[in-house]
């Protein structure tokens, strides 16, 4: 039942976001789709992701973020065992960075 969580509103919703053009226009649909509450806890994920994969310690990570130490262990189980979906994001940023077309600091270093 692993995959039990792929169902056809899961693959519209993909679908959906694959169509977003802009910055904007990603903002204004994921603000009508969650909560403000969901939008901090994917953002503090994400945040946590980059952090990790920069080195930092799990305390430095909480003490930033105010993610739990759990929450951070799960995360990075996730990003090194997970579906591969963190690393490849990080990987694409990393390559968009390094190329000039985005510049992509690591989540509090802004």
């Amino acid at each position: 039942m692993a995959d039990d969580w792929k169902t056809p509103e899961v693959d519209a919703l993909f679908e959906a976001i694959l169509r977003l053009e802009s910055t904007d226009e990603t903002e204004r649909f994921f603000r009508d789709l969650c909560t403000l509450n969901e939008l901090r806890d994917m953002a503090q994920r994400w945040a946590v992701v980059r952090m990790l994969d920069a080195g930092l310690h799990y305390a430095d990570i909480s003490r930033r973020t105010g993610a739990s130490t759990a929450t951070i262990t799960r995360i990075a189980s996730w990003l090194n065992h997970g579906e591969n979906g963190y690393r490849s994001m990080l990987e694409k940023l990393d390559s968009a960075s390094r190329a000039g077309t985005t510049s992509y600091p690591v989540a509090g270093d802004r």
